[in-house]
């Protein structure tokens, strides 16, 4: 075969590798392309919302209309901002001391339970631990009435107190599956290690389980900060506006026949800012936390 012939079959394959090349480049930038065109598209409708909560709540009573929803304001103004502010700020301060006890205080008993329930078998753990979850799946309307009933015959006062009870006693088995569920994946030999090393449920607990059980806390603490953060049934049957969380105040600044579209929007908003805040700090620890207890070993 003479050296011309060869010269022309390398190029003729080079041709072709570069032709597919082409291809797979002009296909990948058509796939990718496809790709941010279908996440843009989610981003706007799930945005959508918000933009109409946003440029409502700079509206004048006249401007905030439902007709004109999707419209911006003809003359920005801040009345409904101030107004929400005034309604929501006691509310505010009064949620705050409701959820972060309630959070920390179930995320702890919940770590406890899950610690028992993955390391320290006993017999009937299986069926102590179905119980709790049943707890997950009571609708919380088929027991307002006799709960309501047994709060008040406990004494516990209306508002703050009782509320916080209620949150921790229905967190807990969110909190005990969480934790159940990550312990699992804590090595058994280092529980077998801190037993033959003398010590007791307790001090393993103290010294073994709680310093590894930071992407758990992170887990419940979220879920509890926000689940207590806008719930408004319990808020509705136990408390009442002067003694209420932000969602009853928010409820009453909706309220009338007259409603004032702007101030009810920037209240949904300013609502939602610790919640808000509260993900973007602690998001990727929160997905971090789900993941780590998925896989044992």
């Amino acid at each position: 075969m003479s050296t011309a012939t060869v010269n022309n079959k390398k190029r003729l394959r080079s041709a072709q590798d570069m032709k597919s090349d082409s291809k797979r480049t002009t296909k990948r930038r058509i796939n990718r392309t496809l790709k941010y065109a279908i996440l843009i598209f989610f981003v706007i409708i799930v945005l959508l919302p918000a933009y109409v909560l946003f440029i409502t709540s700079f509206k004048g009573t006249a401007d905030a209309d439902p007709s004109r929803a999707w419209y911006l304001p003809q003359v920005w103004e801040t009345g409904g901002w101030v107004k929400a502010w005034e309604t929501l700020a006691p509310s505010l301060g009064r949620t705050v001391l409701l959820v972060v006890p309630s959070a920390l205080v179930s995320a702890f008993l919940g770590s406890i339970n899950g610690y028992v329930l993955s390391k320290w078998r006993f017999p009937g753990a299986n069926i102590v631990f179905t119980l709790i979850l049943f707890g997950m799946f009571i609708p919380y309307q088929a027991v307002m009435i006799p709960l309501t009933q047994l709060v008040s015959n406990l004494g516990i006062p209306q508002g703050i107190p009782s509320l916080m009870l209620l949150h921790i006693v229905y967190g807990l088995p969110i909190c005990t599956l969480i934790f159940r569920n990550y312990y699992a994946s804590v090595p058994d030999e280092l529980i077998e290690a801190a037993r033959m090393d003398g010590a007791g449920i307790l001090r393993t607990y103290g010294s073994v389980i709680f310093p590894v059980s930071a992407p758990g806390f992170v887990v419940v603490l979220i879920w509890q900060f926000t689940s207590a953060w806008n719930d408004y049934l319990f808020a509705a049957f136990f408390s009442s506006g002067r003694n209420g969380p932000v969602t009853i105040a928010l409820s009453f600044l909706a309220g009338g026949q007259l409603t004032d579209y702007a101030a009810s929007m920037a209240g949904a908003l300013i609502a939602s800012v610790p919640t808000l805040i509260v993900y973007i700090l602690l998001g990727k620890y929160f997905v971090g936390g789900l993941m780590s207890g998925s896989v044992k070993g």
